[in-house]
């Protein structure tokens, strides 16, 4: 197969050819203005694939080019597609006269959704048109099918992108983003054709597969993606659809909201002026941890009428998540090879894959999914089940009877920092002093909400407060020690170990930076069938403050 990816060097498409590099079927057409660049592009690919540099420039002839080329299958990879100027299929058209496979990477609601005019001359040649093959509409359309199996009605969707500030954002993307900033977006809202005002709108929220470290709360703004009117045309009972990114750090984000507002009240006419400057500053002003996400979340109601939230969040580690919006394409070309071709016809590619043809790529990289649920019945589960969702089930039975008894004691193992400081420290919040083979009984009270923990060392206690976290501290467990409040995340390392990691902390209810928090490896394992624990408390230049270890056992 031979396949003619348009800005095939460019941030997307040079992803796609990453891809797909390795497959020994394949040739890749890596085509753009600068044939130089396409060329030093193609020596940088893995082996397998041959790759041809070719030059291309859609701004010309672009159905003698096509012509000329004659690909199997041509990737449009180039954008911006909301501003393509007087003629925006151009593309499409040359593939379709010249009997070609069509794809694209298309973000613009406007362009994906209309793709749908040349389904008549697709099939007539039997060719596919397929339009914004990437994350949206594609995973987040295949994913909505998974999460409303079961369900008679779906009346919200929520969607949001978290993309790391490390990923790289390429020029196109910026310009896409400018040309839309602070103008109206159309959608669905109390099951009416309504709009939304791009990037002033926002929201909150956290993205967090049961039993994997959450990213930090996010702030979502509200973009211009094909699922705000090609997902209402798939479940027609909706009462409203927002989608959202959420770029980070949030400093430059929230200027860039601040700038969107001066469109919106019509101060400025568009931001497209200063998109250059915003690409250079996003991709050197940059910090914060090298992971990103994705959200998909719908109200509706069950088989029974009541009400029920869920939510698939994904989460991927270094340089994995950039690649997730060329995987579409990916999979749909290596269906292909197998003899598992798109039907013909144009359209939004929102049924041409499913999330299980997603879940088969993301095994072979560090991408880590997952679905949560809400019922009205949720509230009454026990907290740590709450929290951890699909991964409570996952835990070590131990692990599960400690969490859903109310006493247990057992023995433990008690070290102190030795210098007088830390000393203090650990007298203050009443831990126990050193020693071995220390008897321990720990109660557990339903309380609020959430459960009061009385730890008693020896005949000495001390408590704290548990509770599920709210706000920035959402998806997290919160403990309270007198004023001082950690938000933890609750990580289940291979069904075997459940690790508690600090996020968050606060003092009086003022939060404090992670970087002064305090740090030690606590975590909850089995051992000869035991539950076992271990709990290290560390600060930076004071050292251990306590370290305590042992097995519990259920009392009732």
């Amino acid at each position: 197969m031979k396949i003619l990816i348009l800005g095939g060097y460019g941030t997307f498409g040079g992803r796609l050819a990453y891809l797909l590099a390795d497959d020994k079927r394949l040739t890749l057409l890596i085509a753009g203005r600068s044939k130089q660049k396409a060329d030093a592009f193609c020596k940088q690919l893995p082996a397998g694939a041959e790759k041809i540099p070719l030059f291309f420039d859609r701004n010309e002839n672009v159905e003698a080019q096509i012509k000329d080329i004659n690909p199997n299958l041509a990737v449009d990879a180039t954008g911006p597609f909301q501003s393509y100027g007087e003629d925006p299929y151009r593309v499409v058209k040359a593939c379709i006269a010249n009997n070609v496979d069509y794809m694209d990477l298309a973000d613009g609601s406007d362009f994906v959704k209309n793709i749908s005019q040349f389904d008549e001359q697709s099939k007539a040649k039997n060719i596919f048109v397929l339009s914004g093959v990437s994350s949206f509409p594609v995973l987040s359309a295949s994913v909505m099918r998974r999460l409303s199996k079961g369900l008679i009605q779906i009346n919200t969707i929520k969607a949001g992108i978290a993309p790391s500030p490390y990923a790289g954002v390429g020029l196109n993307v910026i310009r896409a983003i400018t040309t839309y900033a602070g103008k109206r977006l159309p959608l669905i809202r109390n099951k009416q054709k309504s709009f939304g005002y791009a990037l002033t709108e926002t929201m909150r929220y956290t993205i967090c597969p049961p039993g994997h470290l959450p990213l930090n709360n996010t702030l979502f703004s509200l973009v211009d993606v094909p699922d705000l009117q090609v997902l209402p045309e798939l479940w027609p009972e909706l009462d409203s659809i927002w989608v959202g990114a959420g770029p980070v750090p949030e400093v430059l984000h929230r200027m860039l909201i601040g700038l969107a507002w001066l469109v919106r009240i019509k101060l400025l006419p568009s931001l497209l002026p200063f998109a250059s400057l915003f690409h250079f500053v996003i991709n050197i002003l940059r910090w914060g941890e090298h992971r990103g996400g994705m959200f998909v979340l719908i109200e509706g109601l069950d088989g029974n009428g009541k009400k029920i939230e869920r939510s698939w969040h994904l989460i991927a580690a270094g340089n994995d998540g950039p690649f997730i919006p060329s995987m579409a394409v990916e999979a749909i070309v290596r269906r292909s090879l197998s003899g598992k071709k798109p039907a013909s016809g144009a359209r939004p590619a929102t049924q041409d894959l499913e999330l299980e043809d997603y879940e088969t790529i993301f095994r072979t990289r560090t991408i880590y999914t997952g679905q949560r649920e809400w019922r009205e019945d949720t509230n009454q589960e026990l907290l740590y089940r709450r929290l951890l969702g699909d991964a409570w089930e996952s835990l070590p039975e131990p692990l599960i009877k400690l969490h859903s008894c109310k006493k247990a004691e057992g023995l433990a193992k008690v070290e102190v920092g030795k210098n007088l400081l830390s000393r203090l420290i650990a007298k203050l919040f009443g831990f126990p002093e050193a020693g071995q083979d220390i008897p321990v009984q720990v109660s557990f009270q339903q309380k609020d909400g959430g459960e009061l923990w009385q730890r008693t060392f020896a005949g000495k206690s001390f408590s704290s407060f548990q509770s599920e976290g709210h706000g920035l501290s959402e998806r997290l467990l919160s403990e309270r020690f007198g004023l001082i409040t950690f938000g933890m995340a609750l990580v289940v390392e291979s069904g075997k170990k459940l690790s508690l990691i600090i996020r968050r902390w606060s003092i009086f209810g003022v939060s404090l930076p992670l970087v002064l928090a305090p740090t030690g490896d606590s975590f909850e394992h089995v051992v000869d069938g035991r539950f076992c624990f271990n709990v290290e408390i560390k600060y930076p230049i004071i050292g251990l403050i306590v370290r305590y270890q042992g097995w519990l056992v259920p009392k009732e």
